[in-house]
Order: C-alpha cells, then sequence, then structure tokens
C-alpha cells in the first residue's frame, strides 16, 4: 500500500526549529486540543480551506515519502553548510509516524529534529524518535486532571514516552508553553522541574511565553477560538524552579 502523509506547509528558513537554520514540515493532525494552539489548521487530519479577505486557499498537501524527501533533499547542502537540517512538526507528526519515518530514511545525511507533544503510541514514538538527531519534547501539565481539562486528553501516552525517551540515547530538549494561569504557575513549573530533573539524554529546558496572536487564524479556519484561560493575563516566567534542580534553562 503506498505510504502518503498530508502536510500543511514546508517552511524555509526557520531559526527557531532546532540548530541552525532549517526546514520544518507541518504535519496535518493531531490528537489534542489545546485552547492555545497557534496553528488550528493543523488539528484536523484532512484538507481544509482557509477564508480570508483576500480569497481562499485549501491547507493540506498531500505527498509521499520519495517525493517529500526529493524536496528536503534539494536543499541538503545548504542547510548543512548552515548548520541546521529538517525539522518535523505539526499538529502532531507522529499521528503519521510511518509516512514521517519513511521520509528520514530517504533523506541524504541531514540533520533531523522531531518536535512532538510525545501524544501517541509507544510504537510510533520509538519508530521516529529513534531515527532522528534531536527532539524537541513539549510538556504542558503534569496533573492529569488540569491536563485533561485544557488539552482535551489525558498526558498518560505523553508522561509514559517521556520515559522511554531517556532510554533512546537521543539527545531531547523539553519545551514548555508558558500559558497564563495554566502551564506557567509555580506548581506546575515545580511539578516539570521535579519530573525531569533527573532525566537521561535531557539538554536543557526551554520556556516559550505564550503568543498574543494565537487566536488569528480560528476564523480563517472557519473554528472558534475558545481559550481556557485569560489570554490577557501576564506571563509568569519563573526560572527558579528548574534553576534550583541543577538544569539547563532558557526563555525562547
Amino acid at each position: 500500500m503506498l505510504t502518503r502523509g498530508l502536510v500543511f506547509d514546508i517552511k524555509e528558513f526557520a531559526i527557531h526549529d532546532g540548530p541552525g537554520i532549517r526546514t520544518t514540515v507541518f504535519l496535518k493532525g493531531c490528537p489534542l486540543r489545546c485552547s492555545w494552539c497557534h496553528n488550528p489548521e493543523g488539528i484536523s487530519p484532512h484538507p481544509q480551506t482557509m477564508r480570508s479577505p483576500i480569497g481562499e486557499r485549501t491547507v493540506g498537501t498531500w505527498y509521499t515519502p520519495e517525493a517529500l524527501a526529493g524536496i528536503l533533499n534539494g536543499q541538503a547542502d545548504i542547510l548543512r553548510d548552515a548548520g541546521g537540517g529538517v525539522t518535523f512538526s505539526g499538529g502532531e507528526p507522529l499521528l503519521q509516524a510511518a509516512f514521517v519515518a519513511e521520509t528520514i530514511d530517504r533523506l541524504e545525511d541531514v540533520h533531523v529534529v522531531l518536535d512532538t507533544s510525545g501524544c501517541a503510541s509507544e510504537g510510533a514514538f520509538r519508530r521516529v524518535a529513534t531515527r532522528c538527531d534531536l527532539v524537541y519534547y513539549d510538556l504542558k501539565i503534569v496533573a492529569p486532571d488540569l491536563h485533561a481539562q485544557h488539552t482535551g486528553r489525558g498526558n498518560a501516552p505523553i508522561l509514559r514516552n517521556l520515559h522511554v525517551l531517556g532510554t533512546l540515547g537521543v539527545p531531547y530538549v523539553i519545551r514548555i508553553p508558558l500559558i497564563p494561569g495554566v502551564t506557567d504557575t509555580d506548581r506546575n513549573l515545580a511539578d516539570i522541574a521535579a519530573l525531569v530533573r533527573r532525566a537521561p539524554g535531557l539538554v536543557r529546558v526551554d520556556l516559550l511565553p505564550y503568543n498574543q496572536a494565537a487566536g488569528g487564524k480560528y476564523d480563517a479556519a472557519g473554528m472558534a477560538f475558545a481559550p481556557t484561560f485569560d489570554a490577557d493575563r501576564p506571563v509568569n516566567i519563573n526560572l527558579s524552579a528548574f534553576e534550583r534542580e541543577g538544569l539547563a534553562v532558557r526563555v525562547v
């Protein structure tokens, strides 16, 4: 059976999605429903129409692994010279694990980053993560009930795959979106710091302050922006919990 993947964007010259200058492939489909999501067009696993004052466009293009790898390999020399590579993001790229894995297998000596929520089966996670040079692993909320309240799902598979990640020998960065009154509380940050303080393979922790423009795409996607938090509240940027645990931490 022909493997295909649905991509909603290929962003060239990306500088925040891993080391150096990168090309980031955004894959469609996500099992979470984070109320702060800034890529709502990445949630649905199907092509969709985006409408704006300048017209309509279809978001979601099907690729075979050969076709996508061909595009990325055409940029490989430039990416290597810039100390960069390719990043697979989303949505949640692990929902299309077979496609991502087969694409990676066709890449020509290029650094690969997986940017994931970890919300996937262990098999899908292992299949892709073991093919990568670096993993960006999103951690949002440690308390299962609060995680379900704000993302639509519990965090059991995320915590399980975090443990698996520590056994794979693949370096990784924990990334925490700082959402006002939700993920940025002193309690949640302390819980995350305690969870990862002795995690093997951890490079550092990145804190990502909430993007105030996160709700801007929802109307165009025919979706309602319904945050479960006060979007106007200042973000609490507290590094102390991580510093106490001796963890490298930075604000991105």
